[in-house]
């Protein structure tokens, strides 16, 4: 069993993030498999400089150490997507593209009917008459038909990718690859046996699963994580953790929580524990052979509106 927990450094790692990043590493220990560490640094200009190190230093304090990955080199190098450009240009080489110049204004206009992913894109480019007065972004090709998997927590689904996303961006005009391209390679190559991601990221799964079949790599199973919320029972987006403290791991560190007071109520989340309270690492692995997640409400008791004391990197 091969997991992944591939954070993006843009910001401290928060419980969202902790509570896959515990059930990728659970899973891989019970199964006496390998936890991978991923860095997914795709856009630079996102990048919030240390914030990659501070990651890997709230992993380290919540002990989910990784087989592979930064500092721990593997067969599957590199661990972190700034470095392996030339990997998903050969991949683009192998699937059908085309050039596109819409704008995402044309782009509305043209199919302005909306979908939990955006609008769909209708194919405009590829007409040879496209306009090529601006830098263009590469798309693929989508074939018609439908992409089917059994989620390990939804259950089957099915969605035609032609039919709902249309043909989607494998590298941007800026010259930037794609999220979809870059984890659909990075998860096929390194031989993932199961992904664990919040359930926002269900859209694209298909996508993935599409291009690693158009590419003839392996496919990993899927487990879409209920997504964290707060004591009034709304999602702790990203935005809100900017405004509310006591969301991230390094605040909850420099109040002087210890790493079980995290992992216990993280762990029953998971179906890893039968109360949310504090719980040894090792309790929660031994219990980990089967996932059932349920919703991860944040006790009121962590979160404060009040700034909190910044942890240093231990």
């Amino acid at each position: 069993m091969r997991t992944r927990f591939a954070p993006s450094p843009t910001g401290d790692l928060h419980l969202g993030g902790a509570l896959v990043a515990l059930a990728a590493y659970c899973r891989a220990r019970v199964h006496g498999g390998a936890f991978v560490v991923r860095m997914e640094d795709l856009d630079p200009p996102r990048v919030v400089p240390g914030a990659a190190e501070r990651i890997l230093d709230d992993l380290r304090f919540l002990g989910l150490s990784w087989d592979e990955g930064p500092s721990v080199e593997g067969p599957y190098s590199p661990y972190v997507q700034g470095e392996a450009g030339a990997i998903y240009e050969e991949a683009l080489g192998r699937l059908p593209t085309y050039p596109c110049t819409c704008t995402r204004a044309e782009i509305a206009a043209s199919a302005p009917h909306e979908g939990e992913e955006g609008p769909r894109y209708p194919g405009t480019c590829r007409d040879p008459a496209r306009r090529k007065d601006r830098p263009a972004a590469l798309r693929l090709w989508v074939p018609e038909g439908r992409v089917a998997f059994d989620d390990l927590v939804r259950g089957p689904i099915e969605e035609d990718v032609a039919a709902v996303v249309g043909d989607f961006v494998l590298r941007r005009a800026d010259g930037v690859f794609a999220y979809q391209l870059a984890v659909a390679v990075d998860d096929g190559r390194m031989r993932i046996d199961e992904v664990h991601r919040g359930d926002d990221l269900l859209g694209s799964t298909a996508r993935q699963l599409l291009l690693q079949r158009l590419l003839g790599l392996p496919s990993p199973r899927y487990a879409h994580l209920p997504v964290v919320r707060g004591p009034d029972g709304e999602r702790l987006a990203k935005r809100h953790q900017t405004q509310v403290s006591g969301s991230t791991i390094r605040e909850l560190r420099a109040r002087g929580m210890a790493a079980e007071e995290i992992l216990g109520p993280l762990g029953h989340a998971l179906g890893f524990a039968d109360a949310a309270r504090p719980c040894a690492l090792a309790a929660l692995v031994a219990r980990a052979d089967r996932l059932a997640p349920r919703s991860f409400v944040v006790p009121g008791g962590w979160l404060s509106a009040k700034p909190a004391v910044r942890a240093t990197n231990a």
